[in-house]
């Protein structure tokens, strides 16, 4: 039995947001349904439509209602023909518009696998190098790199570019859909720096694919959209298909809803590219056809193989990106080959899924940015793919106490910098600490791969000297498989912090984070006091959204919100401090608690939650009656911001023990 999947919200929003041009991300994780049983007209594959509508008609009755989905599309192809193209609902509930094969939706991020075809065939045509320096396709566009090796067109189709913020051009909302915004000056200004050694961690990364969909421009000499459309579109016959929005293509276009069923605005930066199922069937047969349809060949087979074949894994057992594709949750593999690629755009989601080796592939596209689309690939995979073989039950390896050292210490996520982890050693195994999906037992297969208490994979990888830098943790109930996790490596600790002080755990936690560093020269000045502005701006590093731009000015205000008279050159009192926190964490109560001393009546929700979940610091006294003194109205000193903060953000689960 397939483990169940507890998804929080914020894996939902994380994995939502939409990119400009040819970038949007990925399809998040979903819950998994009960596995279903393969019958006699299953045991081909997808070949008769009658079967595969009996199949279909049912899951995407259930999972619809389950998701509140209105409308999908779903289309099936093998061995080059079209098994069944169905549309399922509403395109627009209100007026009554049912789905059919012609209803357009925004596939999102499946448009990286369109940039990568693209780029490949300029590479077939001998235009671009694959290995090349991706600057000299830039028109002199320039990319900060501090590692000395090139950034090249490899690692931007296999998603391991190595760049610090890689959502640093995610921008959403729907002042982006009605302008022309040229790539090169959006670039330039929206530039991240190239800090790991391309090509050596795997981060989901909406940037690489805007810079290589940038190269397509400048080689080409054609725009993103027109290449597009004259080099892939019009070739294929996907006449309702587009890399801009079109009144034509609009007036057929899905309405857009919410995971409750409620409508939402359109949110889709110019650029994302539209299209239909039966475009899509288009598309998924020459993905299946080593890149040749109708008579034509777009891309060489070789270009294919790059596209169908893994490039990148965290170990050989584990395989993570093609060139554009990718291959998370493998468990939902059933041990066959296969592909994939989602899209979510606010109100809508799209899944691409590849068996090459069968020949066989389908795509859905729905109308809200729900998790339903990896539920019905998981269904599709039991009922024609099923396990061929019980998979072998691992044997493990014996790991001692100087062995472990390797691999323990303190890891941040390379894309979702909010992801914090932490492996340290106990009675011959790992513990893994993280505040994604709490605390797991790791066990050694071999000497990078271990495998926690639930059977899911965590394997570790080596940088260029041969050091364990990486991890990748495939925990469906975490969100740790967006991208590899780097190892964070302690820094000099402060001259002025005491090794006995209660606070110097979490003031050395912080500056290992980069949340908090020295006030000046390698002092911390731990008795200093703060400004709200200097409190907001260290809050704002430790609530780790900082890396995804298009969440910043929101958060900014929401962590003031209900702040009378926020003033960023005013101290920062304790009461604010706990107000701004509480905004950014949204904690329920743990426990009742009584609150000793004075708070103002509109930080007392604030301060006792905190109060609660144990996000105290040395110097909130426990009285004899068992109140709390948060001592609210006292300015902030920077050694108990750092306590608050680091045990706000960075531990892995809460409610901590209040001493």
């Amino acid at each position: 039995m397939k483990k169940k999947l507890r998804l929080a919200s914020l894996a939902l929003l994380v994995l939502s947001s939409s990119i400009f041009m040819a970038c949007t991300p990925d399809t998040p994780a979903v819950k998994p349904p009960e596995a279903s049983q393969p019958d006699k007209g299953a045991s081909q594959g997808p070949v008769d439509t009658k079967e595969v509508e009996a199949f279909a008609d049912p899951i995407f009755a259930e999972k619809m209602k389950k998701y509140n989905v209105n409308g999908s599309s779903f289309v099936v192809v093998k061995d080059g023909k079209v098994v069944l193209n169905k549309g399922y609902g509403y395109a627009d509930k209100e007026k009554n518009i049912p789905v059919d094969k012609d209803t357009v939706f925004q596939i999102a991020s499946v448009t990286k696998t369109f940039t990568a075809l693209a780029a490949l065939q300029l590479v077939d045509e001998g235009k671009m190098e694959l290995r090349g320096d991706i600057e000299l396709y830039l028109s002199g566009l320039k990319v900060p790199n501090k590692t000395g090796t090139p950034l090249t067109l490899f690692d931007l189709l296999t998603y391991t570019s190595g760049v610090d913020y890689p959502d640093i051009t995610t921008y959403v909302g729907p002042e982006f859909v009605d302008q022309d915004i040229p790539t090169k000056p959006f670039l330039a200004e929206h530039m991240p720096t190239v800090v790991r050694k391309p090509g050596e961690a795997y981060t989901y990364d909406n940037f690489a694919f805007l810079l290589a969909g940038h190269a397509v421009e400048n080689v080409s000499g054609l725009r993103y959209d027109k290449y597009m459309q004259e080099k892939v579109f019009k070739p294929l016959g996907m006449n309702s298909t587009s890399a801009r929005f079109t009144p034509e293509l609009l007036a057929r276009m899905a309405a857009h809803y919410d995971p409750s069923g409620k409508p939402v605005p359109t949110d889709g930066p110019q650029g994302s590219i539209i299209s239909t199922a039966e475009d899509m069937s288009k598309y998924l047969i020459m993905q299946l056809q080593k890149g040749k349809y109708d008579g034509k060949q777009l891309v060489s087979p070789k270009s294919m193989d790059l596209m169908h074949n893994y490039q990148v894994f965290s170990e050989e057992s584990m395989p993570i990106t093609t060139a554009g594709f990718e291959g998370y949750f493998p468990e939902l593999k059933n041990g066959h080959h296969v592909v994939l690629k989602g899209g979510n755009m606010t109100g809508h989601q799209s899944l691409i899924v590849l068996l090459p080796d069968k020949h066989t592939g389908f795509f859905m596209s729905y109308n809200n940015d729900s998790m339903m689309s990896v539920e019905v690939y998981e269904a599709f995979m039991d009922h024609y793919f099923p396990d061929e073989k019980q998979p072998e039950k691992p044997t493990y390896l014996p790991l001692n106490e100087k062995e472990a050292q390797q691999y323990t210490g303190m890891y941040q996520n390379t894309r979702l910098l909010f992801l914090k982890t932490k492996f340290s050693y106990d009675n011959g195994n790992l513990i893994m600490e993280t505040n994604s999906s709490g605390k797991h037992t790791l066990k050694m297969i071999n000497p990078l791969l271990f495998e926690d208490e639930s059977g899911n994979k965590l394997a570790f990888k080596k940088d260029s000297h041969g050091q364990i830098e990486y991890f990748y943790y495939s925990n469906r109930n975490s969100m740790d498989f967006a991208s590899d996790a780097q190892k964070v490596h302690e820094k000099t600790p402060f001259d002025d912090v005491a090794k006995d002080s209660p606070y110097k755990t979490h003031i050395d936690n912080l500056n290992t984070w980069g949340i908090m560093g020295a006030e000046s020269g390698n002092s911390f000045g731990p008795q200093s006091t703060m400004t709200q502005g200097e409190f907001a701006d260290v809050l704002l590093k430790a609530h780790g959204w900082y890396g995804i731009v298009y969440s910043v000015e929101g958060n900014k205000q929401m962590m003031v919100a209900g702040i009378p008279g926020f003033d960023r050159n005013a101290p920062v009192t304790r009461q604010i401090a706990a107000a701004m926190i509480q905004n950014m964490k949204q904690l329920e109560p743990a426990s009742e608690v009584k609150l000793a001393g004075t708070t103002d009546e509109w930080a007392v929700k604030a301060v006792t939650a905190l109060v609660s979940q144990g996000i105290v610091d040395p110097g909130a006294s426990v009285k004899p009656d068992g109140s709390v003194d948060f001592r609210s109205k006292q300015p902030l000193l920077r050694q108990e911001a750092a306590v608050l903060l680091d045990k706000a953000f960075g531990y892995y689960t809460l409610p901590l023990k209040v001493q």
